[in-house]
């Protein structure tokens, strides 16, 4: 059977989560719990679809002995992965998590160098993966020396193959990416102010930088805002998303978790009100777990009444 969604993760990684009573720069800190999960922000998006029961195949680029344990925890969560073996070793991230302000530092590795021929071996190999898929997500930061242009080329390739693709990135390559018009972009508020190169301080501020995208051909968007929710937008609808106050655990994967719970939504034929809705309870959710674990399909609908839905003028 095809998947309904083909997640890439170019640069995935082992995730090493630590917790300390709290954290003291440049002093000895004593752990208090230790968890290794599979880690990388498109594998993140295959999780959460798992859990919430959509056929999804994970692929990208792994390598060496951490590339071995990352088949193996994706084969644990029965996750149908088709990576591409190539030299050098998966990246361990290391996250910091202080127990006395429920405060996470990220430690991450620069990960291994891809060669122009292997990203052409990709795009071969999607080009089959994609046929009579539903959606592409593509999502995470880029391997050293990988042209910035890497998203852009795989959008305009599901396009062609009339697959819906998602973009989740920062910097140049959210830039390319735009160019080649996704169906949807999920930037977080401070990669929309980089990609605008302006601050944008209020949700009028967001609907006009929206504005100015989709007029590029992009259908929708996710803007997420932390604590404020977030701001959900497509051709002719926006609305604000909010909830009220969480315990935080860690942020790891809740961008993540957003992007899924769109395909979820989406895939149900939600409206945009309703999708609003999910993407911002499933982010919460995830933000208020520990480490690097992602809201469960029943987590997310318990927490559904918490979310409030506040419609917003959609600037012409």
């Amino acid at each position: 059977m095809k998947p309904y969604v083909v997640t890439v993760t170019l640069n995935p990684a082992i995730d090493k989560t630590i917790a300390v009573e709290s954290l003291t720069v440049g002093g000895v800190n004593r752990v208090k719990s230790i968890r290794l999960d599979s880690g990388g922000k498109g594998i993140n998006v295959a999780k959460v679809l798992q859990q919430f029961a959509v056929e999804v195949t994970a692929t990208g680029f792994i390598g060496g002995a951490q590339g071995q344990l990352l088949r193996q925890y994706l084969a644990a969560e029965q996750i149908g992965v088709d990576f591409l073996e190539i030299p050098g070793e998966t990246r361990t991230n290391l996250k910091i998590v202080d127990d006395s302000t429920s405060v996470t530092t990220e430690v991450n590795e620069a990960g291994f160098t891809v060669a122009e021929s292997e990203l052409e071996r990709l795009k071969e190999k999607l080009a089959g993966l994609l046929e009579g898929v539903s959606f592409l997500v593509l999502s995470g930061s880029l391997p050293p020396c990988a042209s910035h242009s890497i998203y852009r080329e795989l959008i305009e390739m599901a396009r062609s193959k009339g697959v819906k693709a998602i973009l989740d990135a920062d910097g140049e390559a959210l830039q390319e990416g735009v160019k080649a018009a996704p169906f949807a972009i999920k930037p977080n508020i401070h990669e929309l102010e980089k990609l605008l190169g302006r601050p944008l301080s209020d949700t009028a501020a967001i609907l006009q930088a929206a504005s100015s995208i989709l007029a590029k051909g992009v259908s929708l968007m996710i803007v997420s805002m932390g604590a404020k929710g977030a701001v959900i937008v497509d051709q002719t609808q926006a609305f604000w998303a909010k909830t009220g106050t969480i315990l935080p655990g860690s942020t790891v994967g809740a961008g993540d978790s957003m992007v899924a719970a769109l395909v979820y939504a989406w895939r149900q034929r939600f409206s945009m009100a309703q999708i609003a809705q999910w993407v911002t309870a499933a982010g919460t959710v995830t933000a208020s777990k520990a480490g690097t674990q992602v809201c469960s399909l029943a987590e997310v609908k318990a927490f559904m009444d918490q979310v409030r839905i506040e419609p917003l003028h959609r600037l012409p």
